[in-house]
C-alpha cells in the first residue's frame, strides 16, 4: 500500500501492486492518512473484495515481521483489542452490553471505572464501533461483534470519526469545554448511527463542569451516546453516578495474564519460559497494559545469545525480584531459627541486585500462599511442582497462629524497611526479629494450659521408694500467733488480749483449739474464744479448756520470757558488768532501739 493512499494517481489495486490480504486495523492505524469517505467508489469490484470480511478463524494481528518503513510500536498499542472477543476477563460486562444491544435496550451514558491497564478506554472504543457499526454491505446494525472492516469501525479504530469525540478530562477540565459539548450535542450526527462523546479520565472534570453537564447527561438527544472512563470513581458527584450505566471492570487474574502473553508471545515470535511469563502477571498486579510494557522491556532485555529468549532468570534479574528457590530458602532459615544462614542469604541476594523491599513482599507472598492453601485445603499456587510441594508441607505442619504471627511481623518490617535510611539494615534486623519471635509459643495456648495446671491443683506427692502406700499428706497446722493477730487486726481488740494474756495453747489443729491456763484465771472463757475464732474462720470451732494450766507458754508469758533473756545477756556482758562492779547503784535504761511493732497493752491480770 502507497504511502498516501488518498492520492488517486498512486491507489494500489491502479498501480499493480500485489496484496493479497486485507490490511489490517494496525496498519490503517499507523497510516493514518485516508479520509473519512475517500478511496475508489463502493461500486468498483476492486473496492468491494477489499470491504470483504476476512475469514472467522484468521485473527486480526499485525505480522511477525515488522516493517521498516513504520516506526515500532509498544505491545499495548499494538494489541490493543479491536473486538469484544479479544477483550479479556470482562465477560460479565460483555454479556450485559450483548444482552441490551440484541433488546435495544441502550442506556444513554456509560461509566466504565477500574484500575489502569484493564480495558476502560479501549471498552468506550468497542462500544462506539458496536453502536456505529453497519457491516461489509452496509446494512447492519448495532451489533456486540463490529466487523471492524466498514468505514465507521475503521475511522473509529484510527480516531479519525467526525461523530465518536474523545475528549482528554485532564486537560479539558473547565465549564467551558462541557458549554462547547452542550452546544454540540443539539445537531444530529454527521455520518453515524450515534454521536458519541468519550471523556476519559472524567474525575478531573471541576465541580461546576458536573454541574453544567447534569441536564444535558440526564436528558440528552436520542442520536447522543455518553461514555466515561476513569480510575477514581469514589470522586465522580453522586449526581452523575445516578444518571449513568456502571461497569466495574475487574483485574485480570493472573492465569488469564499468561495465557495473554504467552499467545503474545507465539505472534511476536518469541520465546518465552512458563515461569517467566507468570512473574511478569504477577508484576502487572491485574492491569494488561502494565504486564505488556514489561513484557515489552523483557524482550528488549533478553540475551541475543539465546536468540533472543525471554527467560525467568532474566525477568528477575530485570525487576530485581529474588527467584523462588531464594524465597523459600530464606523462609525456611526464618522456620528453623538459622540466624546465620538468613543473613548469610539476605547478603547473597543482596548482592545479585535484589532490593531489600522486593525481598520482604517474596516472604510476605511466601506466608501468605501458605496460609491460604491450609485454609482451603486446595493445591498452594506456584510456578514448579518443588515450589507448590514445599508450600504443601509447610501449610500442613505450621499451626495457624504462627502463620498470622509471622504475617503480622513481616507486614511490619516491610514499612520499617520502606521507610528507612539503610533499607538493607532495616531487613536484616526485620527478618532476625521475625525469627526470634516466630518461635515462641502461642500466647493463647499458653495461657489455656496456665489455667488447666491451676485447675489441677499441686501435683500429687510422690510414692515412698520402698513401695505401699504413700503417707497421707498432713495438714497445715495454724499459727497461733498469727491467727491472734489476725483476730485483733480484724478489731476484736478484747478478745485478743484474752488470748495473748490467758491461752496456753495444748492442741491446735483446723476447727479444733485444747488449751490450759494459769491457775489465777477463774472465768469461763470458752465462750469469747469459740465466737471470735468463728466469725474470725466463718466455720465452727471446737473449744476446750484442760485442766491443771497445761500447755505451751501464753503469747504474753512469752514474750516476758525473751526480754527477761535478753535482759540477763545484757547485763552479762562484760562491759556491762564492769560498769555495774564500779558503780553498784547504777540502772540499767534501754534507750533508743528500733520501735515495737505494735503498741504495747498494759496488761490486766484480771482481764
Amino acid at each position: 500500500m502507497g504511502d498516501s493512499p488518498d492520492n488517486p494517481d498512486g491507489l494500489p489495486w491502479e498501480s499493480g501492486a500485489e496484496e493479497a490480504d486485507t490490511p489490517s486495523v494496525a496498519e490503517l492505524e499507523d497510516a493514518g492518512q485516508e479520509a473519512m469517505f475517500g478511496g475508489a467508489p463502493s461500486g468498483e469490484p476492486e473496492q468491494k473484495a477489499e470491504l470483504e470480511p476476512a475469514p472467522p478463524t484468521a485473527p486480526v494481528t499485525p505480522p511477525v515481521t515488522p516493517d521498516p518503513a513504520q516506526p515500532y510500536r509498544v505491545l499495548a498499542r499494538k494489541y490493543r483489542p479491536q473486538t469484544f472477543a479479544e477483550l479479556i476477563g470482562q465477560e460479565a460486562m460483555v454479556r450485559t452490553l450483548a444482552n441490551a444491544i440484541a433488546r435495544d435496550r441502550l442506556a444513554h451514558a456509560f461509566l466504565m471505572t477500574g484500575v489502569r491497564g484493564v480495558g476502560k478506554t479501549s471498552t468506550a472504543r468497542l462500544i462506539a464501533k458496536a453502536l456505529n457499526c453497519i457491516g461489509p454491505d452496509g446494512q447492519g446494525g448495532p451489533t456486540i461483534s463490529p466487523c471492524g472492516q466498514c468505514e465507521p469501525c475503521r475511522a473509529i479504530a484510527e480516531g479519525r470519526h467526525i461523530d465518536v469525540i474523545e475528549m482528554d478530562a485532564a486537560s479539558h477540565t473547565g465549564v467551558d469545554d462541557v458549554r462547547e459539548i452542550i452546544e454540540a450535542v443539539r445537531y444530529a450526527a454527521v455520518s453515524a448511527r450515534y454521536k458519541i462523546y468519550i471523556i476519559d479520565e472524567v474525575h478531573m472534570l471541576s465541580r461546576n463542569a458536573f454541574n453544567a453537564l447534569l441536564k444535558t447527561l440526564e436528558e440528552p438527544p436520542a442520536h447522543v451516546k455518553f461514555l466515561f472512563a476513569t480510575t477514581e470513581v469514589e470522586k465522580l458527584p453522586v449526581t452523575v453516578l445516578s444518571r449513568t450505566q456502571r461497569f466495574d471492570l475487574r483485574r485480570i487474574p493472573v492465569e488469564l495474564l499468561e495465557a495473554h502473553f504467552a499467545e503474545i508471545c507465539r505472534k511476536e515470535g518469541v520465546e518465552a519460559d512458563a515461569e517467566a511469563l507468570h512473574i511478569v502477571a504477577n508484576a502487572a498486579e491485574g492491569s494488561v497494559r502494565d504486564g505488556l510494557s514489561i513484557l515489552d522491556q523483557a524482550i528488549a532485555h533478553a540475551d541475543l545469545d539465546t536468540e533472543g529468549r525471554v527467560s525467568a532468570a532474566r525477568v528477575r534479574d530485570m525487576l530485581g525480584l529474588a527467584d523462588k528457590g531464594a524465597q523459600r530458602r530464606l523462609f525456611g532459615h526464618i522456620l528453623e531459627g538459622e540466624g546465620k544462614a538468613l543473613l548469610e542469604a539476605v547478603d547473597e541476594q543482596y548482592a545479585l541486585g535484589v532490593e531489600p523491599l522486593a525481598l520482604m513482599r517474596a516472604q510476605m507472598d511466601v506466608a501468605h500462599r501458605i496460609t491460604v492453601a491450609q485454609v482451603s485445603g486446595s493445591e498452594p499456587e506456584g510456578a514448579s511442582a518443588d515450589e507448590r510441594e514445599q508450600l504443601a508441607e509447610w501449610a500442613s505442619r505450621i499451626p495457624a497462629g504462627q502463620l498470622h504471627r509471622l504475617w503480622q511481623l513481616l507486614l511490619k518490617g516491610h514499612e520499617e524497611v520502606r521507610l528507612a535510611p539503610d533499607p538493607l539494615v532495616a531487613l536484616r534486623m526485620a527478618l532476625l526479629r521475625t525469627l526470634h519471635a516466630g518461635q515462641m509459643p502461642d500466647p493463647g495456648k499458653l495461657a489455656k494450659k496456665i489455667e488447666a495446671l491451676a485447675e489441677a491443683g499441686p501435683a500429687p506427692t510422690s510414692m515412698p521408694a520402698g513401695g505401699g502406700e504413700a503417707a497421707p499428706t498432713a495438714t497445715a497446722q495454724p499459727d497461733w500467733q498469727g491467727l491472734v493477730d489476725a483476730i485483733d487486726a480484724s478489731g476484736l481488740l478484747q478478745e485478743a488480749s484474752i488470748m495473748r494474756l490467758q491461752v496456753r495453747v495444748v492442741e491446735l489443729a483446723d476447727g479444733i483449739l485444747r488449751y490450759g491456763r494459769d491457775g489465777k484465771f477463774t472465768d469461763d472463757i470458752a465462750p469469747v474464744l469459740r465466737e471470735a475464732l468463728h466469725r474470725h474462720t466463718g466455720k465452727r470451732w471446737t473449744v476446750e479448756e484442760v485442766a491443771g494450766g497445761a500447755g505451751a507458754p501464753s503469747l504474753v508469758e512469752v514474750l516476758e520470757a525473751e526480754r527477761t533473756a535478753a535482759a540477763a545477756a545484757m547485763r552479762s556482758h562484760p562491759l556491762v558488768k564492769a560498769a555495774f562492779d564500779a558503780f553498784p547503784d547504777a540502772e540499767l535504761i534501754e534507750e533508743g532501739g528500733a520501735p515495737p511493732e505494735r503498741r504495747e497493752i498494759p496488761w490486766s491480770r484480771k482481764a
